[in-house]
This record gives C-alpha cells, sequence and structure tokens, in this order.
C-alpha cells in the first residue's frame, strides 16, 4: 500500500494542516511565499485575531513598562550615568537571547503533527510568509493568555539573583527595550526602504536569512553573535568560489 503525500490547501486554514505534513514540514515551509496578503491560520474569528498585530502595538504597550523599571531604579538613587550603563547592559543581554531564542528555539527541526503545528506558530509562518506584515511581531493578546507575564516575572527573580534590588529594575527594563528594538528592527528589515548603509546591510543580512541560508545568520538586531557562534553565512561570492 502506497501512502500518498500530505498536501497543504492554501485557501483553507493552516495551523491545523501542516502537522500532516510530517517529516515533511521542514521543507515545506522554508519554501517562501512572497506576498504581503497573510494566510488564514484559524476557523474561528477570535483566534485569528489574536495572531494579527501591527507593529507599533509592541512599542505602545511595552514602552511604558520600561519607563517604569527605569524609574525605580531612579527613585532608588542611581545616576543618569549608572542607569544609561545598566540599560545597555540589559539591551547587550538581549540580543544573546535573541540569538539563542532564533537558532535553538525558533528553528528547531520538528516532524511530528503537534511538534509541527507550534513551530509553524511560533516561527514557522514567518518563513513560509515572510512578508505577512500582521504576524511580525509577537501579539500581546496570545503573550498574555500564554502566561507571558509569569514568565516576566520568572526573569525579573532570575535578574533579582545577579543584581542588587536596585539595579535589577533598570537592567530588566533595558533587557525589556532590547525586545521592543528587536520587533521593531524586525519589522524594518522587511518592510522599511532603509537610505543609510548600516540599515541597508542589517536588511540584506536578514533576509539573506530567510531566502538563501536559512540556518545562518540568526541575529536580527546585529550580526555579532553570529560572528562569535560561527554562524555567519558566507557571501554569494565566497559561495562560487567554492
Amino acid at each position: 500500500m502506497v501512502a500518498h503525500k500530505f498536501t497543504v490547501d492554501l485557501n483553507k486554514p493552516l495551523v491545523f494542516q501542516v502537522g500532516h505534513l510530517g517529516e515533511s514540514y521542514q521543507e515545506w515551509v522554508h519554501q517562501p511565499i512572497v506576498s504581503k496578503e497573510g494566510p488564514r491560520f484559524f476557523e474561528s474569528d477570535f483566534w485569528e485575531f489574536l495572531t494579527r498585530t501591527a507593529w507599533w502595538a509592541i512599542p505602545t504597550i511595552w514602552l511604558p513598562v520600561v519607563c517604569w523599571c527605569i524609574s525605580m531604579s531612579v527613585r532608588m538613587g542611581h545616576t543618569l550615568s549608572q542607569i544609561a550603563l545598566m540599560v545597555a547592559f540589559g539591551i547587550f543581554v538581549w540580543t544573546f537571547v535573541e540569538y539563542v531564542l532564533h537558532r535553538f528555539l525558533f528553528h528547531i527541526e520538528t516532524k511530528s503533527y503537534w511538534g509541527n503545528t507550534i513551530h509553524y506558530l511560533l516561527h514557522g509562518c514567518h518563513h513560509k510568509h515572510p512578508m505577512d506584515g500582521l504576524r511580525l511581531v509577537f501579539p500581546p493578546a496570545a503573550a498574555a493568555i500564554l502566561c507571558i507575564p509569569r514568565c516576566l516575572y520568572q526573569f525579573w527573580n532570575l535578574i533579582k539573583l545577579c543584581a542588587t534590588p536596585s539595579t535589577t529594575p533598570a537592567l530588566f527594563g533595558g533587557g525589556l527595550l532590547g525586545y521592543v528594538m528587536y520587533d521593531v528592527t524586525h519589522y524594518y528589515l522587511h518592510h522599511g526602504q532603509p537610505t543609510n548603509q548600516v540599515p541597508k546591510s542589517l536588511k540584506k543580512y536578514h533576509l539573506n536569512h530567510h531566502f538563501r541560508i536559512q540556518n545562518k545568520g540568526f541575529g536580527i538586531t546585529s550580526a555579532f553573535w553570529d560572528r562569535v557562534f560561527g554562524t555567519l553565512p558566507q557571501t554569494k561570492a565566497a559561495d562560487k568560489a567554492r
């Protein structure tokens, strides 16, 4: 008996289809469809709504939290220069978290039904439809449902283990600011039209990850950790010379 290969119907909600791809899921999800019109995920309008988020929702929701955290350290007596250093260090730590999550969680290889389904919701959908502007940032509504506030509380407690009570808020605020910068930068790299050399290079670097070498180039806001851990993709010229 010959098993028939499962085919995804792009005209139907995708989330509960992709699990049936099994081992073929990895190949399917890394063949991008370039369209600003994103697919439908769920039959339910409610769940579908939770998957769509405008980019500006991220700074609108999280920047007040960042300011509140930083103000706590200010009220505890730290100078502006001390605050700046703590925030900068928090942002730097976030760039490492960003790299680790993208490389080891978002690009985990799956083949089971629920593994494929969860991966598609987490990151696979972005690689399949990289220009879907409403699914580029992490939905705050979904974050609330997935108990992200509890996860943030755990991160806060983790920072407290390594810092003092007065520096913890600014360090946490810096890390959260790093996340906001990451999500906004990620959106810009897909939909912005940079004119300066640095953002132009970063855009080229990230789109290279989507359309050329998808197992390299995991940094979004910078290529620093790719250089450190040897996941910097080769240039086209270097590929041709091999």
